[in-house]
């Protein structure tokens, strides 16, 4: 089954949500922890995409707002994998959630990213550094912008390239389908993982996305 998910080109419409009088704000920006920060642990994440996530967190550290919990996506797992991982570097807690792929990453519908592009119009995933961004209300509902940092995806933000929540991302694909379906490029979750995603990692910190050979 092929399962794609309209383009959000042309849809950042400005971020209008209200809360009950008395609710804390869900999307407040976390407190950064005053200790240390420890090692993530490397049984969950292959040790070479989290050095390369580091790396790339201290490479553009100068656009990165808050350096406390960084996602790092590995596309080199299949869609049905919980391959979107949330690192909180000061308590070394890990979080790994399902994310879609773009559907000219994986033209075949295999489950698999075969190919990262940055082109306008690929329809694809691209690979590199992102800092997160504005929240905004699209087609999807509540979203976030990204903005990328490397060459291989410095056309984020003209692709509209975000995070946003899809119908073809809940888990009920995987037992119905053995994979998600695909995006266009933005990084898709189910519900529960899109809340955790904009909660935890907004505010402009670091999201990196890669693919081992």
């Amino acid at each position: 089954m092929v399962v794609s998910g309209p383009s959000m080109a042309g849809d950042l419409s400005p971020l209008s949500y209200r809360l009950v009088p008395g609710q804390s704000d869900p999307l407040a920006p976390l407190p950064t922890p005053s200790v240390p920060a420890a090692p993530a642990p490397a049984n969950v994440i292959a040790p070479t995409l989290l050095a390369r996530a580091k790396a790339a967190l201290e490479r553009h550290g100068a656009s990165i707002r808050n350096s406390d919990i960084i996602g790092i996506a590995d596309f080199s797992l299949a869609s049905r994998d919980p391959r979107f991982h949330v690192v909180d570097l000061y308590s070394g807690r890990i979080d790994s959630h399902r994310v879609a792929h773009g559907r000219g990453s994986d033209r075949a519908h295999s489950g698999w990213l075969e190919q990262f592009s940055n082109d306008v119009g690929s329809l694809a995933t691209s690979n590199g550094a992102y800092s997160t961004a504005d929240f905004y209300h699209g087609k999807y509902g509540l979203s976030m912008k990204l903005h990328g940092l490397d060459w291989s995806n410095n056309n984020a933000l003209e692709r509209a390239i975000v995070v946003h929540q899809a119908w073809y991302a809940e888990p009920e694909m995987v037992s119905q389908h053995g994979k998600l379906g695909r995006s266009e490029g933005c990084f898709a979750f189910g519900r529960d993982s899109h809340f955790e995603i904009m909660r935890r990692l907004g505010n402009g910190r670091l999201i990196y996305a890669d693919k081992l050979a």
